[in-house]
């Protein structure tokens, strides 16, 4: 049978990365307090294609997926990139695993418990060495300190998403990142509140309010003390109430390059 992705090319141009992508794909992921849980994820899977190839093989990536389906971690991660240069004979592969990731919270006053969602990605590359990246999407709620300063009552407030991505030297659970999060925060999101907890929330963000350069420079002190973490990036992004546009902030930093 013919080989067509495995002709000729002559146009000369190589390819950063082709393969497949939003896989739906089941996996299993480490968690911090149960040991791992079940959940859902959207794969892309890529490599490299030298300029002499017409096209790449896409059923070996889903084959390389299947053997390791029992479990996603960052151990298996690297070897599926192993895997994937081998079977497609690539210089470089990549592999970003997104997925909801659900924690079991308990409301401040009233203690009842309900699952909130945060979604994640393990973002990774192989090429002379693995490079892995966790990304943890936390929503959280800010108050504006400019309204609570010029208003004689209330102030504005809405959701907010702070998005952390981290490269480690050790684990850094999920659970970690979402706590460094919310505690940079006006408050925490929960799914289930009942009055009391309202209020508590409420008055908590009242008396905490936050700007998005306060909460990027509040996670970055928190990650700059975290000696698991050598680098990372920090994206809030503020669904703004009472305008008709978001408002945003980013910072990264390299820690071993010791930079400011």
């Amino acid at each position: 049978m013919r080989d067509v992705q495995s002709e000729k090319d002559f146009r000369n141009i190589p390819l950063e990365k082709v393969g497949v992508s939003k896989i739906r794909y089941p996996i299993r992921v480490l968690d911090k307090e149960n040991g791992f849980q079940h959940t859902v994820s959207e794969i892309d899977l890529f490599v490299d294609l030298p300029k002499d190839y017409r096209g790449t093989h896409m059923s070996r990536f889903i084959e390389v997926l299947n053997k390791h389906r029992t479990n996603m971690s960052l151990n298996t991660l690297e070897e599926i990139l192993k895997d994937i240069k081998t079977s497609l004979n690539a210089q470089i592969a990549h592999i970003n695993v997104r997925f909801p990731y659900f924690i079991l919270k308990k409301s401040p006053v009233s203690q009842n418990e309900s699952f909130m969602e945060y979604n994640c990605a393990f973002i990774a590359s192989l090429e002379d060495k693995f490079d892995f990246t966790l990304e943890v999407k936390t929503p959280v709620h800010l108050l504006c300190p400019c309204s609570k300063e010029i208003s004689d009552y209330g102030a504005h407030n809405q959701r907010a998403i702070v998005t952390i991505r981290t490269k480690m030297n050790k684990i850094v659970w999920i659970e970690d990142i979402v706590s460094i999060a919310e505690n940079a925060a006006s408050a925490p999101l929960f799914a289930l509140l009942k009055r009391e907890d309202e209020k508590y929330i409420t008055e908590k963000a009242y008396n905490t309010p936050k700007f998005v350069e306060d909460v990027v420079r509040d996670v970055a002190i928190a990650l700059d003390s975290d000696t698991r973490v050598n680098y990372y990036e920090i994206e809030v992004l503020s669904f703004e109430s009472i305008h008709n546009h978001n408002a945003y902030a980013y910072y990264h930093k390299d820690k071993t390059l010791n930079n400011h």
